[in-house]
């Protein structure tokens, strides 16, 4: 079990850095293979929608705890939605417009909340993934805290957390089945 850490960085165009303190925070959480270059990966697509989409401003901060890791992205001009959330989809055609759709399929948990300073997406990963009972509805976030907080209101639970379904394909590896 790794001790606790935390490190903060403003966000810029050098998607390098990005990627690269995001490996070695994974790493010391012992994040490692498909898990790490998940989390690289979905990481570099929400700072990329960022630049690209808000204010280009903001801070990536990262903390891990024992074999868990938070990656906070915090969009100064505080323009990402819950319905960007909800509305992204993955467009085989496009070339491009599917990053946000990518964040919420590769990490265990997302959180997005609107503060004073800007919109901030919280992407979560453990180590290894959590095992769900498949055809299960269950908060990404809730359900990891040992309770389950599906709301009434759509994809979101009641702590503003997204709700999906997963199925456990083989162990320790699952898949995305439908969203709740």
């Amino acid at each position: 079990m790794s001790e606790e850490f935390h490190r903060c960085c403003p966000i810029s165009a050098d998607l390098a850095l990005v990627r690269e303190l995001v490996d070695t925070c994974g790493r010391r959480v012992g994040l490692s293979g498909r898990r790490l270059a998940d989390l690289v990966l979905a990481v570099n697509e929400a700072v990329t929608n960022v630049l690209d989409h808000g204010g280009a401003g903001g801070r990536l901060v990262v903390r891990g705890a024992g074999d868990a890791i938070d990656v906070e992205v915090l969009d100064t001009a505080g323009g990402l939605t819950r319905d960007h959330l909800a509305g992204a989809t993955l467009d085989p055609t496009a070339s491009h417009g599917f990053g946000l759709w990518l964040v919420q399929h590769l990490c265990d948990a997302i959180c997005l909340e609107q503060t004073d300073a800007g919109s901030r997406l919280t992407l979560h990963m453990h180590r290894r993934p959590a095992t769900v009972v498949p055809g299960r509805s269950a908060c990404r976030i809730c359900d990891m805290a040992g309770h389950n907080g599906a709301g009434a209101d759509g994809p979101w639970c009641e702590y503003g957390f997204q709700v999906s379904v997963r199925a456990l394909t083989s162990p320790g590896r699952e898949e995305r089945a439908a969203d709740g």
